[in-house]
């Protein structure tokens, strides 16, 4: 058994922290036991738990979570980057997040967390062709999270939404690597425009509470955009911007905004 766990740190350090974890859990609270066994401790890997996950949170009436679990299998083995993301947007969270203390806590109780992976799946169906599964997940990702992220976006590794209250990512929006938002983002069209419309978010960008992207724009990598903002231009690399409508206030203040979380705007 040592040597078996000393193999699965060298191969996947997330996955054996994640179980290291859910041992220390349920010694420390036993009425929450039957939960991690079944949602972790009963796995052998990442791919199997995420999907027990996705599964059970998204089941309804409508569809069985058995169902919902053999398609998140298939994905997880049919495309290994989907498990590799989830891996990244678990160690941003734990990084970027006070919040957050262990790698297990994502992948137990952070809806953020939950509905990202749940959109990758529904990415993977997408591109497969099959939309009308596509929208389905997208459908119960809305209801079950309140995150509505369109099937068709194209979402980056080492993302975290935190809160995630009220998130909309459009169709054709693009979201780079090492990305953070905060509840209430939209990015968003401005009309009844159809092909592209909708935000191009660059790598290492913050996006703060309740600001709406809006339109086929860019937001330069490692920028800031305020709280409550309205961006309806583009935004330079390495800036900060405010306002309604949003204009430049700044430079970034750092390398990477999206990880050190800064939000503070500097008035002098």
């Amino acid at each position: 058994m040592v040597e078996t766990r000393a193999k699965l740190t060298e191969l996947d350090p997330v996955w054996s922290r994640i179980i290291a974890e859910a041992e220390q859990a349920v010694e420390d609270e036993p009425l929450l036991g039957g939960l991690l066994h079944s949602s972790i401790l009963h796995h052998n890997s990442i791919e199997k738990a995420l999907a027990y996950r996705i599964s059970l949170k998204l089941a309804s009436n409508e569809m069985s979570e058995q169902l919902f679990r053999e398609i998140c299998d298939s994905a997880y083995k049919a495309d290994p980057d989907l498990a590799l993301s989830a891996r990244a947007d678990i160690v941003a969270v734990y990084e970027r997040d006070p919040a957050c203390h262990r790698f297990v806590q994502p992948l137990m109780f952070f809806k953020g967390f939950q509905a990202v992976q749940a959109y990758r799946v529904a990415h993977w169906l997408w591109g497969e062709g099959r939309r009308d599964m596509a929208y389905f997940f997208q459908m119960r990702i809305s209801e079950t999270f309140g995150v509505d992220i369109h099937p068709a976006a194209k979402i980056g590794k080492g993302i975290m939404i935190d809160h995630a209250h009220s998130i909309v990512i459009g169709e054709t929006a693009v979201v780079g690597d090492n990305v953070s938002l905060l509840h209430s983002v939209t990015l968003g069209g401005t009309g009844k425009e159809d092909e592209d419309r909708h935000p191009k978010i660059g790598d290492g960008v913050l996006i703060g509470a309740g600001a709406h992207v809006l339109g086929n724009i860019t937001i330069g990598h490692c920028s800031r955009v305020a709280a409550g903002s309205v961006v309806l231009h583009d935004v330079p690399p390495k800036t900060t911007v405010a306002g309604v409508p949003a204009k430049v206030v700044g430079e970034a203040g750092c390398e990477t905004p999206s990880v050190t979380m800064d939000q503070l705007i500097s008035t002098r």
